[in-house]
């Protein structure tokens, strides 16, 4: 795995930690019964970016380095997620 890889790895695995993590703990403005003038009752009104990045970022580093640990070992490799080696040939009936 090169450099780059590696860094779009950490990238992909980073924002779907991110997508998954965003609407943890999430408190509306309708929840709490304090809407502002001129928003929507499900906008968020306890929302904390750097404490959820932070977090993002600690938990998405570590599912990378099992990633990273994963592909370098060859615990699993293509091969093994390959499923067209079972399908019949075009031939065959």
């Amino acid at each position: 795995m090169s450099i780059i890889s590696a860094i779009v790895l950490y990238a992909v695995t980073w924002f779907m930690v991110m997508f998954v993590a965003l609407p943890i703990g999430l408190r509306t403005q309708g929840d709490d019964d304090d809407i502002v003038e001129g928003t929507h009752a499900g906008a968020p009104s306890n929302y904390r970016p750097r404490r959820k990045a932070l977090i993002v970022t600690l938990v998405s580093f570590v599912i990378w380095g099992v990633l990273v640990y994963v592909i370098f070992s060859g615990a699993v490799s293509w091969q093994d997620l390959d499923w067209t080696k079972s399908l019949p040939a075009v031939g065959d009936s």
